[in-house]
This record gives structure tokens, C-alpha cells and sequence, in this order.
């Protein structure tokens, strides 16, 4: 696993709030090379927009109609000109040890689950 991570108190971890996001539209962030700009249905009559760092590792049409894992109450913020409401959970995989790429690999369901729907 590499570096220690220390460990927390368990109220720390319940104060996120994880939810499941049914991907609704995705596309590349005009102003980034990396960044998709995502809406998603968290089951608020509004929905939510989170930007994400995989375009090299997803193509946008791809993503449309999965289910994700999101952190719902994560404090809004601007990146590269855009509101990014949250943070869609991914796995990163750390290259070979000869200095391979990364991959990053989104958090999904195995079965359909109402968006808004908690995570614990």
C-alpha cells in the first residue's frame, strides 16, 4: 500500500455524505486536458455538475446512464471556470514499476439503485 495513512475517528468518516449519481451528460471541459464536465442525477430535483479528472481514462458517451458513488456534501468549488458541486469516487491504479501509466477506475454499482441513494 505504500505510504501510512493514520487513522480516524469514526465520526470524521461519518460526517461525508455518500451518495449514488446516475451520470446524466458528460463532456470534455473546453479549457482543460484532462476534465469532464459531468451532470448528474443525485435524486435533487436539480441535480448537481461535478468536473473530473478522467478524460484520459474515459470517453464521455461511455459514461452516460452509469451509476457512481459521489461525496454529495463536499464544499463547492471553481475549477478552470466551472462549479464543481462534489466528487465522484474513482480507484487509482499505480502504474508498473518501470514507471507505467496510471489508471483510474470509477466507483460503480452492481446492481441499479435510486439516484440520492445513501452509501455507508
Amino acid at each position: 500500500m505504500g505510504v501510512q495513512i493514520p487513522t480516524i475517528p469514526f465520526e470524521d468518516f461519518s460526517r461525508l455524505d455518500l451518495r449514488v449519481a446516475t451520470v446524466k451528460a458528460a463532456e470534455v471541459h473546453p479549457n482543460a486536458d484532462r476534465l469532464l464536465r459531468i451532470t448528474l442525477d443525485d435524486g435533487t430535483a436539480s441535480g448537481r455538475q461535478v468536473l473530473a479528472g478522467i478524460r484520459g481514462f474515459y470517453d464521455p458517451a461511455q459514461l452516460v446512464g452509469k451509476q457512481v458513488v459521489i461525496v454529495a456534501n463536499l464544499q463547492p468549488r471553481k475549477i478552470r471556470g466551472e462549479l464543481s458541486e462534489g466528487m465522484i469516487l474513482a480507484a487509482v491504479v499505480a502504474g508498473s514499476a518501470g514507471g507505467g501509466e496510471s489508471d483510474v477506475v470509477l466507483v460503480t454499482l452492481d446492481r441499479p439503485v435510486p439516484a440520492g441513494s445513501a452509501v455507508s
